[in-house]
């Protein structure tokens, strides 16, 4: 038996005519690991501004285009802004608020309580008595086990997955919810759960619901879309009658009386509509632009500000993806050659004007990388059933990057690379790297527009010194979607973000199950059992200790496959923004939150 249902049969053995509520209380907030760090009686989350003004119009960018308004599906190109860590969750309230100054808790949104066991073998969610969509009509438990089903069947994998874990959908009194879980369930389960939106049954299309649209899908949150230009922008309107707006959650969130997400083909149009003042906000990433490029009028005389903000987060990983569905890429000794002549130290200085910092783990900067720290009796537990998953030097913590003397020309450099290239099987002859079959080794670099073509042109440079051919394709972002939904591709640039709690969105990125399903995250093509085994244990973990031990086991293993290579990171968030966009004094953990800005004129 199981050890969560082994643990329950305990507790009804001992307790026979307990019923369920009796196993836990319904309380304010759920979260991950540990206890909430706000009280049931919290006014406001710590980092807005609860006097924030309302009001006024905020203008977005965003590179790419979109044919369809609904974002739950793989069809089509889903409208960013209408369902959007960014941007904010505007069109589609969700069960319940996450907190963007703890790691993973949660808090009242349409659930107004939660409730759940000690093994989370279910999760009961209480409907706020006020909640209601945007046509009047108030939000049920009907529309709750609705939204489940329809996501389960048709909504994205990803969400698919999330509700698969659920065994058994029943109403539970007026306004309650209660989600059984099945053996595919873990301790995050419940949470995610606690994520989804819920979408008036009354008013969705479940036959077409699969279909990409430009019919708004009807919400219960904050915003209405208001005009759409297909491929151009979508415009939000406020909703003066929004249910939710005086509650916790909500409080100094929702300022804008109107958002407008713009879709700019490149970067570069992109900042120059900033310039322009079309555009409010421009997320930088760019060095060279964020040292010399702010020289216009309007940011030499205070009109635009330049900020730098501090997160606490993992930085992530930025590189370049190996899709080890293609034949070139499936020799993990192979990937790990080629991943080593990436010349970081040239690039750093000559591209980016050394302001960058080299990524050496998925979760750099924080205490869940495993880089410079020897595996523990813990994760060599969890590793040991997986012998040839990590190489030794991951193991010990030992790794680093390969580096260069930043000339360019580095010959030791190369030589390591040959080397590697050597014992793998390959040989240069005739200034071509040729396998046993002497076919020259060579790949196509995919990209998405112009962005990415520098660095791309400088890992082409190394390789092709080894006689590596590589070729770069830059296409638009409707053909590059496409490509990257049915991973019809060699490799190309990619950034996963990260979190002080990964947990079941790692299975969708790294996943065996979600290798073949077309529109997952899991670009590399990655089948590894002890991949599969290490997040199984993450996001099984109840104590910190256990959490951070399985988290830098999957770190070891996912470096260790070298299914991309490290690129970069910046240290702290850069942004600028017209001076008449403001935000609260507070920066959280996860750093600056967008939905909490205000227009103070």
């Amino acid at each position: 038996m199981h050890r969560r249902f082994l643990s329950l049969a305990l507790a009804l053995a001992i307790l026979p005519v307990a019923p369920w509520s009796a196993l836990a209380e319904p309380s304010h907030a759920l979260s991950m690991h540990g206890d909430p760090a706000l009280p049931a009686d919290f006014a406001h989350f710590p980092y807005v501004n609860p006097e924030a003004p309302k009001g006024g119009r905020i203008d977005y960018a965003v590179q790419g285009t979109f044919n369809s308004l609904n974002p739950f599906i793989v069809q089509g190109d889903g409208a960013r802004g209408l369902f959007d860590a960014a941007f904010g969750v505007t069109t589609f309230d969700t069960l319940m608020m996450r907190s963007r100054d703890e790691p993973f808790t949660l808090y009242p949104l349409l659930a107004e309580t939660v409730e759940t066991d000690a093994e989370r073998s279910f999760v009961e969610f209480t409907l706020d008595a006020r909640a209601k969509f945007s046509d009047g009509k108030p939000v049920t438990p009907e529309d709750v086990i609705f939204t489940m089903e329809l996501f389960r069947d048709k909504a994205r994998p990803l969400y698919q997955n999330w509700i698969k874990t659920v065994d058994r959908m029943e109403k539970v009194g007026e306004r309650g919810v209660r989600f059984t879980f099945n053996e595919r369930a873990d301790r995050e389960s419940p949470l995610l759960l606690g994520l989804l939106p819920v979408l008036p049954k009354h008013a969705t299309d479940a036959e077409n619901f699969d279909k990409s649209t430009l019919e708004p899908l009807p919400g219960s949150g904050p915003y209405v879309v208001d005009a759409v230009k297909p491929g151009e922008y979508v415009s939000l309107k406020r909703r003066p009658d929004y249910w939710a707006k005086d509650i916790p959650s909500k409080i100094g969130f929702d300022n804008y009386d109107e958002i407008r997400i713009n879709y700019i083909r490149d970067e570069n149009t992109m900042f120059e509509s900033f310039k322009k003042g079309n555009t409010d906000i421009h997320v930088e990433s760019d060095t060279g632009r964020w040292e010399s490029g702010y020289d216009f009028p309007a940011a030499t005389d205070g009109r635009v500000v330049k900020e730098t903000f501090v997160s606490r987060l993992p930085s992530g990983m930025y590189g370049f993806v190996l899709n080890t569905r293609r034949d070139v890429f499936k020799d993990r000794a192979v990937r790990a050659a080629l991943a080593n002549l990436f010349d970081f130290e040239w690039a750093n200085q000559n591209l980016y004007s050394g302001a960058y910092t080299r990524t050496r783990s998925y979760f750099d900067g924080s205490d869940l990388a495993s880089t410079g720290v020897p595996a523990s009796a813990e994760e060599k537990a969890l590793l040991a059933p997986f012998p040839d998953a990590v190489a030794p030097e991951f193991m010990s913590g030992e790794w680093t990057p390969t580096k260069s003397d930043g000339s360019g020309r580095d010959r030791a450099f190369l030589k390591q690379g040959l080397d590697a290239l050597k014992a793998a099987g390959y040989r240069l002859q005739d200034g071509k790297m040729l396998d046993p079959a002497g076919k020259q080794l060579g790949f196509e670099i995919l990209l998405n527009g112009p962005s990415g073509q520098a660095i791309a042109t400088a890992w082409q440079r190394t390789l092709s010194r080894l006689g590596i051919a590589v070729d770069i394709r830059s296409v638009d972002s409707a053909q590059y979607l496409k490509r990257q939904q049915t991973y019809d591709y060699d490799t190309m640039l990619q950034r996963y973000t990260s979190s002080l709690s990964p947990g079941g969105e790692q299975v969708g990125r790294w996943g065996s199950s979600s290798r073949d399903l077309p529109g997952t995250y899991n670009f590399a093509g990655v089948a590894e059992p002890a991949v599969d085994a290490v997040i199984d244990a993450m996001v099984q973990a109840r104590g910190k200790a256990e959490f951070e031990s399985a988290v830098r086991a999957l770190d070891r293993v996912l470096l260790s496959g070298y299914y991309v290579v490290p690129l970069y990171h910046q240290p702290d968030q850069w942004l600028a923004r017209w001076k008449h966009i403001e935000h609260p004094d507070e920066t959280p953990i996860y750093g600056y939150q967008l939905p909490t800005w205000w227009r103070a004129d």
